[in-house]
């Protein structure tokens, strides 16, 4: 979709659901890894699809606003951005990161909860189901690149 009039009845309700026309609707990433900005659903309670959004950058500014707002809510995957610490080099163990997001820590169970995604881009998962995202490990400090080595 793109133009003014594609979604001028997209609004935030008085609960702060996203609504279409008079439908409530999640905003859902076809690819939210590799391409972020494009294939946007608006689907409703039943999973029906109201609305496509073919490229983000290509809605008006008040409606681009309000489906990234909805996006970012619905989605949590911060980018680690270095390592600082692990407890072991054996799994469990205890990863202090810091991300994009701030400095957290978090437990691994295990390293096949380190998935190669493509070449460059990898995705962890925490012993409580949060996937952290890791986008080209070559380009990480030489202490980052070091801890994490020992897992891959």
């Amino acid at each position: 979709m793109s133009g003014a009039t594609a979604m001028p009845d997209l609004r935030r309700d008085a609960f702060g659901q996203l609504v279409l026309g008079d439908v409530a609707v999640v905003a859902v990433r076809a690819f939210p890894i590799a391409a972020p900005e494009e294939a946007i659903a608006l689907l409703d309670a039943d999973g029906h699809e109201r609305a496509w959004i073919a490229r983000l950058h290509d809605l008006p500014e008040p409606v681009r606003a309000l489906v990234a707002e909805a996006l970012e809510q619905r989605e949590f995957m911060p980018v680690i951005e270095r390592l600082l610490d692990v407890s072991s080099f054996v799994a469990p163990s205890l990863w202090q990161v810091q991300t994009d997001r701030g400095a957290t820590r978090f437990t691994l169970k295990g390293e096949e909860d380190i998935r190669r995604l493509g070449p460059d881009l990898l995705i962890v998962n925490d012993a409580h189901g949060v996937q952290y995202l890791i986008r080209d490990p070559q380009r990480m400090d030489r202490h980052s690149r070091k801890l994490l080595d020992r897992f891959l």
